[in-house]
């Protein structure tokens, strides 16, 4: 007998209830590919990667790469909110 639960959806209702972390890889000569995930707090549901997922990067910084990708991650943050994946 399988030991899953269900556990139901429960959208976020601010940005404090979103944990985005936004790093960056190396890949290559000067090239960095921004690396982002962002998990919905409430039910622990991640919102980013997916399956298809785009890329951050090239760039030629660490921290345009990071930077591209917190963007990404806030623009995640606020469709959320605006819309709940459920």
């Amino acid at each position: 007998m399988s030991k899953t639960a269900f556990i139901p959806s429960i959208p976020g209702t601010s940005e404090d209830d979103f944990d985005v972390s936004a790093t960056a890889k190396m890949a290559g000569y000067r090239r960095f590919y921004g690396v982002l995930k962002v998990v919905r707090t409430t039910d622990g549901r991640v919102l980013f990667p997916f399956d298809g997922a785009p890329e951050f990067g090239p760039h030629s910084t660490r921290l345009e790469a990071i930077a591209a990708a917190q963007v990404y991650g806030e623009h995640i943050v606020a469709s959320d909110l605006a819309r709940p994946e459920l």
